[in-house]
């Protein structure tokens, strides 16, 4: 009898304990850090709740963002007013929800042309290549030459300022860095052996793209995109700052901020919080876009 328990505990002892067969929670924690993914999903998580905030503005905020009250003008932070108020009475809050909009907006508008304008451009000039490849990458190297803030500034100038108008003069500057990513990305997926294959059995030129090409190319394509996004954010901030953006009486975080440096002594949360939304906002894109480009990466 004690040698049959023996030799049953000898068994047990060899097969893996339930211990051994779960990974620690440190060690899965330790892993995730290791490979940065939680600094994008921190991203996901942030620009998620700001999305949902500026989405839900009008049924969030506490006071219409256009209604002033001067006797309540430079007011500290309160329960009623959760920001305080800027120097025409008006809730600070309120207006930081609804200018969010604007930004996020002109920038989002802005990434999806360039990225629209950018691509078709890239790929178009890898498969025709010869002389419509020269034209459009001399185009590209040419604006790459100059700082989009400036050729927005000019392009402003000469529009006039306005919604509108920001996102055009931004596209006009933003195609480039997708171009020649697309461009790239062409040349190197025409040269794999599946691209080639479908050449040989006749597959169209659009079928190719579609079905070949951008699938391949979309995730380092999306990276870029998120990480565009913040810049674009802060060119298009730029431009409100220097009142070449959203024109009164709309106001974005930008307008918001260069509105408030008059009264920075007095009312210094009327300069920090739009300036840490805008902070904000381009960082967590941008920690999605560093993600992606990990991932793959990793892949």
């Amino acid at each position: 009898m004690a040698a049959s328990q023996a030799s049953v505990r000898a068994a047990m002892s060899h097969l893996p304990s339930e211990a051994a067969r779960v990974p620690s929670v440190l060690l899965v924690l330790v892993r995730f850090v290791r490979t940065r993914h939680w600094v994008m999903w921190l991203g996901v998580v942030i620009i998620g709740t700001i999305v949902i905030a500026l989405v839900a503005a009008p049924w969030v905020s506490p006071y219409d963002p256009a209604a002033q009250n001067l006797l309540q003008r430079l007011q500290p932070p309160s329960a009623a007013h959760w920001f305080g108020t800027d120097h025409l009475g008006r809730d600070a809050f309120s207006r930081m929800l609804f200018g969010g909009r604007f930004s996020v907006t002109v920038a989002f508008a802005t990434v999806m042309l360039s990225v629209s304008i950018g691509v078709l451009a890239g790929i178009l000039s890898a498969r025709q290549g010869g002389l419509l490849d020269e034209i459009i990458m001399r185009i590209v190297d040419f604006l790459l030459s100059f700082p989009e803030i400036i050729v927005a500034m000019f392009l402003v100038a000469v529009l006039g300022p306005g919604y509108a108008t920001a996102v055009v003069a931004i596209t006009m500057c933003g195609w480039a860095p997708f171009a020649r990513l697309a461009r790239g990305l062409t040349l190197e997926i025409n040269a794999r052996d599946y691209v080639r294959a479908a050449e040989i059995l006749g597959c169209t030129r659009r079928f190719i793209i579609f079905r070949h090409i951008i699938p391949n190319a979309i995730r380092p394509i999306a990276a870029m995109g998120f990480l565009r996004f913040g810049h674009m954010l802060i060119t298009v901030g730029g431009l409100s700052f220097l009142g070449l953006g959203v024109q009164p009486p709309n106001a974005d975080w930008a307008s918001m901020l260069a509105q408030s440096m008059d009264y920075v002594e007095r009312a210094p949360l009327l300069v920090v919080m739009p300036g840490l939304a805008l902070f904000v906002t381009a960082l967590s894109v941008t920690w999605i876009g560093q993600g992606l480009e990990l991932r793959g990466k990793s892949e």
